[in-house]
């Protein structure tokens, strides 16, 4: 292949490129999309160039209800430009809509099935209504029995809620019915062992917790709880473990370096634990400057108090 006809597709190319955009612009998707998706990784796309057809495209793409172009394109532009806040607020607009779309679609679809249920189910939740949401959940169980997940969603639900005499036994009931369905729900392992913590029922407690550490290898909470109920029963020396793990898994968990450190320091490793607990102290300091930034960012900084110089 000679070197100017490698010159004149190149320059083809960046003239479908523009022509591409042009069309978007105008609103003409359809002869648009093609341009786009066929330019946006040309080896001769200037950064520029292809951060505009990017945006066009996932445009034209939602216009035309072609959700597989949307996040072809999206993901051009996060691997592109990661961590860019143009492009992670389109891509909550986008993912959000993608939702919505499917939600409809589902909704008039299979108006009756158990998923629209649970999507109601999961909706009110997200509302705090739960009373209504576990009707909704019961609905689902009504119509799929053996669905997954759904009694779990249940149990958490009626642990959310004001606590009562029988909240505990309610909430394994539900736990246990759970993993008659699904054997290998490591959440499910987790909370009947944290039902089990709480009401010191240790011997439990480490049972269950064992079984999630096990079903999900990257599960901290659960190495977390198998390390408290084992020092609760004076088995320190096998709690290190565990609790290191938990450290591992989330180096910027506050948490899971305190529990190490108390492990460490009542086993006599003094060293080491004086390391965890310089972690957990580090890491306290790092969640509270980001949970800081967060709420500056969203709220703005906070005003002079009253009474102060200037007011």
């Amino acid at each position: 292949m000679s070197k100017s006809f490698i010159l004149l597709f190149l320059a083809c190319g960046l003239a479908d490129a523009q022509t591409g955009l042009e069309l978007a612009e105008q609103g003409r998707c359809q002869p648009a999309l093609p341009l786009l998706r066929r330019t946006i990784n040309l080896p001769t796309t200037t950064k520029d160039l292809k951060r505009r057809l990017g945006f066009a495209g996932v445009r034209c793409a939602m216009t035309l209800n072609s959700s597989e172009d949307a996040t072809r394109f999206l993901d051009v532009l996060n691997r592109e430009f990661p961590h860019d806040p143009e492009i992670l607020f389109l891509a909550v607009h986008l993912y959000s809509d993608l939702s919505i779309r499917a939600s409809q679609e589902l909704l008039y679809t299979n108006p009756g099935s158990p998923q629209v249920h649970q999507l109601n189910a999961e909706s009110l939740e997200a509302q705090g209504d739960w009373k209504h949401a576990l009707e909704e959940y019961r609905v689902v169980l009504e119509r799929q029995p053996n669905m997954r997940g759904i009694h779990y969603q249940i149990g958490r639900l009626i642990l959310s809620q004001p606590k009562t005499p029988t909240t505990f036994a309610d909430a394994s009931k539900e736990m246990q019915a759970e993993l008659r369905i699904d054997p290998y729900n490591a959440g499910a392992e987790y909370v009947l062992g944290e039902i089990a913590r709480q009401e010191d029922r240790w011997p439990e407690a480490i049972d269950h917790f064992s079984k999630a550490s096990r079903l999900d290898a990257g599960f901290a909470d659960a190495f977390v709880g198998l390390g408290r109920s084992l020092m609760a029963v004076d088995r320190v020396a096998e709690a290190v473990a565990p609790l290191q793990t938990a450290a591992r898994i989330e180096p910027q968990n506050p948490t899971t370096h305190y529990y190490a450190a108390i492990a460490l320091r009542r086993t006599g490793r003094k060293v080491e634990g004086d390391q965890e607990y310089a972690l957990f102290q580090q890491t306290t300091a790092k969640a509270q400057k980001t949970k800081d930034d967060v709420q500056q960012g969203v709220m703005g900084p906070q005003r002079v108090e009253m009474g102060k110089p200037g007011q």
